[in-house]
């Protein structure tokens, strides 16, 4: 039996943040099997999956678990890790940094 999906500290806040710049989100983390945290949708460009890790953590316990390392290893479309608001704007909208 599949444990509840643990969700990242950050990610209601990064949700928000990019609702709040004009994108459409949907939360992903209950798919499970690596599957990141929230598909994002912004006009005129496209979509793109985020994988979620608390900033706040230490760097060891942001790593990608095995799943999540299969999982972005297989995908053929765009995917980012971040770990804040910033990072997660960065993300969708192109920008280094």
């Amino acid at each position: 039996m599949r444990r509840a999906a643990k969700v990242d500290a950050n990610q209601v806040a990064i949700a928000s943040a990019l609702r709040q710049i004009g994108c459409s989100v949907l939360h992903l983390h209950t798919i499970g099997r690596g599957c990141p945290d929230l598909l994002v949708g912004r006009h005129n460009c496209g979509n793109i999956l985020l994988e979620i890790k608390d900033g706040s953590l230490s760097p060891s316990r942001r790593r990608l678990t095995e799943d999540e390392l299969r999982f972005h290893g297989t995908w053929l479309g765009p995917i980012a890790v971040v770990d804040s608001i910033d990072s997660a704007i960065r993300a969708v909208t192109g920008q280094r940094g």
